[in-house]
C-alpha cells in the first residue's frame, strides 16, 4: 500500500474509533516520502491516536509539532486544546492554562475552553476563578453536562452553596445517568449538604460503575466507610 493510501486508511480507522489499528497503520508510513503538509497530517493523527490510547508523552511530541508548524488554524486550535487536556489530567495545570490562554488571546471561545480552564483553575485551588469559567461555559450552553457537574461540585465541595450544587449535579446526572464522575459529584454534594442517606445512594452507584477511580474511592471511604 502506498504511503498516501496508508495515511488515508489510518485516518479512516481513526474516525471509526479503531485507534490501536489506526496507530499501527500510521507507524508503517515512511515519513521521508512526505512533504511538510503530509508530515503535519501524519503528526496530527499520531498525536490524536496516542491521546486516545492514553500514551500522553508520545502524544505531546506530535501535537507540539502541529502547533509549531501552524499550517492549519483549525488543527492548531484542536491540538492546543488537546495539549491542555493532557496537561490537566497529568497534573500540569499551569501549562494547560498557557495553552488555553493562547487560544483565548487568539480570539477563540468555546465551552470546551472554558470548562478546561475551569478544571485547571480548580486543580490549583483557585475556586472562584474555576466558578467564573464554569459560569461562562453555562452562559454559552445552560445544559452543558460538563459545566453543570463541575460547577455543582465546586459549589458543594467549597461549602459555597451546596443546595445549588446539588441542583446542578442532579441536572448533569439526568443528562448522563451512567457517568460515574457525575454520580460521585451528586453524592458528594448531598454529603456536603448533610444529607448522608441520599449521599450513600449516589456514591454507591458511582462506585459500582468505577470501583478503581481514586476520587470515588476516597468519597466512599469518608461517607460509607468502604472503598
Amino acid at each position: 500500500m502506498a504511503v498516501h493510501e496508508s495515511l488515508e486508511e489510518g485516518a479512516r480507522l481513526f474516525h471509526i474509533r479503531r485507534y490501536d489499528r489506526a496507530l499501527e497503520e500510521f507507524l508503517k508510513i515512511d515519513a521521508s516520502q512526505f512533504d511538510v503538509v503530509d508530515n503535519m497530517e501524519l503528526a496530527y493523527y499520531l498525536g490524536l491516536c496516542y491521546t486516545r490510547l492514553n500514551r500522553h508523552d508520545d502524544a505531546l511530541l506530535y501535537l507540539e509539532q502541529v502547533v509549531t508548524a501552524a499550517l492549519d488554524p483549525l488543527r492548531v486550535y484542536q491540538c492546543r486544546l488537546t495539549l491542555a487536556y493532557i496537561y490537566v489530567i497529568t497534573g500540569r495545570s499551569k501549562l494547560a492554562e498557557f495553552e488555553l490562554g493562547r487560544l483565548m488571546n487568539g480570539g477563540y471561545e468555546s465551552i470546551q475552553i472554558y470548562t478546561t480552564m475551569a478544571y485547571a483553575a480548580w486543580a490549583q485551588k483557585q475556586f472562584q476563578k474555576a466558578v467564573d469559567f464554569y459560569e461562562k461555559a453555562l452562559d454559552m450552553d445552560e445544559n452543558n453536562a460538563t459545566a453543570l457537574n463541575g460547577l455543582g461540585y465546586i459549589l458543594a465541595d467549597s461549602d459555597t452553596d451546596s443546595t445549588r450544587g446539588i441542583k446542578l449535579c442532579r441536572r448533569a446526572v439526568d443528562k448522563r445517568p451512567q457517568n460515574p464522575a457525575y454520580l460521585d459529584s451528586l453524592g458528594w454534594a448531598y454529603f456536603k449538604n448533610g444529607e448522608i442517606s441520599e449521599a450513600r445512594i449516589w456514591l454507591r452507584r458511582a462506585f459500582e460503575l468505577a470501583p478503581h477511580e481514586r476520587e470515588i474511592k476516597k468519597h466512599m471511604k469518608i461517607v460509607v466507610g468502604e472503598g
